[in-house]
């Protein structure tokens, strides 16, 4: 399991735009370099990042080799309702990360 770091309100007030950023450790490998012993080093990065909330998708993004390792992600969302923001990382050699965290919508 890799680690994430997520920067997400657990309050918000009924309409507020909130924003959500997320940073997951991966090595990010592109499939193109050589390692020391002069073979390419198989590809192994991040494809797809999505995010739902309440079960809608709300935010989704496809990564190529080009990203950087560690990918950071940030995107708004407008807080209408206390519930589920469900978070997941798909990629090679069957990475499939899930996070999910409550949002308390007031007012």
């Amino acid at each position: 399991m890799a680690r994430v770091l997520l920067n997400i309100p657990r309050t918000a007030r009924k309409g507020e735009v909130i924003a959500i950023r997320t940073l997951i450790q991966h090595v990010m490998e592109t499939g193109y370099r050589p390692g020391a012993d002069g073979e390419v080093l198989p590809r192994d990065i991040i494809r797809r990042f999505t995010a739902s909330f309440e079960g809608e998708e709300v935010f989704a993004a496809d990564l190529s080799p080009a990203i950087a390792a560690n990918p950071f992600l940030s995107f708004t969302m407008v807080a209408s309702t206390t519930g589920t923001l469900v978070l997941r990382w798909q990629g090679d050699k069957g990475f499939d990360q899930t996070e999910t965290r409550e949002i308390m919508v007031t007012g």
